[in-house]
């Protein structure tokens, strides 16, 4: 199994819009292609002293990398540019990929 890990930090002048809008839009989104098992959404607590903003780790569970590589392929473009759109300039994001073993 694969989990899709998309770490972002948001603002703090737009958290509790983001964190709502990713509960309620984003995430159910990504779950609605049917690529996904489950997802997470976790908040980072070890941050850098000369962090602001907030952290959190949302992670996606796939079966395998091809249903990863399809999602990308096809869905992902949209979706993060939803993201982008609503919140530019107030985030920062990166992308890891975990294998479980």
């Amino acid at each position: 199994m694969i989990i899709y890990n998309v770490t972002v930090n948001i603002d703090e002048d737009v958290h509790e819009d983001w964190i709502n809008w990713m509960k309620t839009v984003h995430i159910p989104d990504v779950m609605n292609t049917g690529f996904f098992l489950e997802n997470k959404i976790c908040k980072v607590l070890s941050t850098q002293e000369d962090e602001t903003g907030h952290t959190y780790a949302i992670q996606y569970t796939c079966a395998n990398m091809e249903d990863l590589d399809e999602y990308q392929e096809n869905h992902a473009p949209q979706l993060q540019k939803e993201h982008f759109e609503r919140y530019d300039g107030k985030f920062v994001a990166f992308r890891t990929l975990l294998e479980i073993v």
